[in-house]
């Protein structure tokens, strides 16, 4: 990673705003153990997703301002992102989910899924 992605990328609003400008404009939440998109109302299984990249953020004064953001890509080209909390505030329901992804990368910003 060059240094001016990690200057770029060290807050979570940046991070989803650079993430955005690269096509991940859908917003996701997860109901039912189901990947939903809020604005096209579409709604996928674990199988019918990958987790292109992932970054976590770490609250400097305040564990409670841990985070982690997920850009997802769907079956059928959905390109969005959902954010959960990190650590004792993470909502299960999104990290059940997660973890049964099965195709979960972590790279590089630039690069595509």
């Amino acid at each position: 990673m060059e240094n001016s992605e990690k200057t770029h990328m060290k807050t979570l609003s940046s991070c989803m705003n650079k993430l955005k400008e690269d096509g991940y404009k859908e917003e996701f939440k997860i109901k039912e153990n189901k990947l939903c998109c809020i604005d096209c109302d579409n709604e996928y299984l674990t199988s019918q997703v990958k987790i292109c990249s992932f970054y976590r953020f770490e609250g400097e004064s305040d564990p409670s301002d841990s985070a982690i953001v997920y850009a997802i890509e769907t079956h059928d080209g959905k390109m969005g992102l959902i954010v959960d909390a990190y650590g004792a505030y993470a909502d299960p329901e999104i990290g059940k989910f997660i973890v049964e992804v099965e195709e979960i990368n972590k790279k590089a910003h630039e690069e595509k899924c």
